[in-house]
């Protein structure tokens, strides 16, 4: 019977939509799940509120109405942030079945981004993820599948492919990107990567070799926190604030920075679409759990472009990008004369959708999601790999695996712990 009347206030509804004349808005609760009329206010929630999670409460035209954390003082903390009465849970599967969520913001740390994001997209909502996307390429490439099988929007949030300015570079992107494209520096390309560049790789993120177990707090549900990573006895340097310093969260410099040093590489040269063939490493041998530095990782790309990772920067004068035309160095300085006016006068890349908001209201995919926010995500982990081996890797991008090197392989889709799985 309550079915029923409800099907009937619908169809009222719809009818009278119809026939108004004043009327061209129509709710997404009458229109039906995944309608959302331009002048509605997005509803977000937020998965893991400690540092990163609170920091991103605010949103302009969305209104925070769940939280999730494992940590019951993050979770206290957030909601005092928050105003208004909200929801608040210790599991995210909760949270992700709410009907009134319409975006799921996870800032977790990297090792559970894959299963929350696929979770929330086949519950039916769009995905803000913090960076990196994922911790390994296999989760990647599920997460990509998922959100373009159920057909939602993500977002990776690092912003720098389409505004601010690009570290060291005393510009956005947008600059560096007419200028590769012109042609004047030539072709291939070498883009490095180093303090003396302008980027900072922040090797404080190095993981503790000597850790004893430690009592669990009472506020942490240090089992859930873990979640499909391997155990490991508890220790208040491999969660919240340090826990990028190991490879079963993250990767320490390169997880925490390289996306957002990377990704805007790969969208100036092009390879949205495709990964290196190639990533040698220079590092001394890396310790099975914590995360170590590096001197240099190379990648190179079949047609002979390289990113070099400099973890030293020995070298005072070492340029940004350099091709055999010239060179473009930290603060947008370059060899190539008169440099401002020529890129004035040249086409602007094609456009892109930079509010995540409007992605989600008018269906249109976000300039860094799913798709390209894998393959800069997967420069990262290859890289990884090549660090926790110590050894140098060929790469396939079509097939997305290591050529004649099955410990690597198997580092592209290690197993999960019991009981979660992709």
């Amino acid at each position: 019977m309550k079915k029923k009347t409800q099907n009937s206030r619908r169809n009222f509804l719809l009818q009278s939509a119809t026939l108004a004349a004043g009327i061209t808005i129509i709710p997404r609760h009458v229109m039906g799940k995944g309608f959302l009329a331009p002048s509605d206010q997005l509803t977000k929630a937020i998965i893991g509120v400690g540092g990163m999670g609170r920091g991103h409460i605010g949103y302009a035209n969305t209104r925070v109405v769940a939280i999730c954390d494992v940590d019951t003082t993050h979770l206290a903390a957030a909601e005092k942030l928050i105003p208004g009465k909200i929801k608040t849970f210790h599991d995210y599967t909760e949270l992700i079945a709410l009907p009134e969520v319409d975006i799921v913001h996870i800032a977790t740390p990297p090792h559970w981004h894959a299963l929350m994001s696929i979770a929330a997209v086949e519950a039916g909502k769009d995905v803000w993820c913090e960076k990196p996307m994922t911790r390994t390429i296999g989760e990647g490439l599920r997460v990509k599948e998922a959100v373009q099988q159920y057909k939602k929007m993500f977002r990776l949030n690092t912003w720098f492919r389409f505004q601010d300015t690009f570290y060291g570079m005393n510009t956005s992107v947008k600059p560096i990107k007419k200028l590769v494209a012109s042609g004047l520096l030539g072709w291939p390309l070498t883009v490095t990567v180093s303090k003396t560049t302008g980027f900072d790789w922040k090797f404080y993120w190095i993981g503790k070799t000597d850790l004893t177990e430690q009592p669990v707090p009472p506020e942490l549900d240090y089992d859930r926190w873990l979640g499909p990573a391997p155990y490991k006895p508890y220790h208040p340097h491999r969660v919240h604030g340090t826990f990028r310093g190991y490879w079963d969260y993250d990767g320490g410099g390169l997880g925490d920075m390289g996306q957002h040093y990377l990704d805007p590489i790969q969208y100036f040269l092009g390879k949205d679409d495709t990964s290196p063939v190639k990533v040698e490493v220079d590092a001394e041998q890396q310790h099975y759990d914590a995360c170590g530095t590096f001197r240099k990782i190379t990648y190179t790309y079949a047609d002979g472009c390289k990113i070099i990772l400099d973890g030293e920067a020995k070298e005072a004068n070492t340029p940004y990008i350099e091709g055999p035309g010239g060179k473009l160095f930290a603060g947008f300085k370059s060899t190539i004369p008169n440099l401002t006016e020529k890129i004035a006068a040249m086409p602007d890349p094609a456009p892109q959708v930079t509010d995540f908001l409007d992605s989600v209201k008018y269906r249109t995919p976000f300039a860094l999601n799913e798709s390209n926010g894998f393959r800069s995500c997967t420069l990262i982990n290859m890289g990884k790999i090549a660090l926790q081996l110590g050894r140098s890797l060929d790469f396939d991008p079509d097939t997305l695996r290591f050529l004649n090197d099955d410990e690597a392989n198997r580092l592209i889709n290690p197993p999960m712990r019991s009981p979660w799985h992709i």
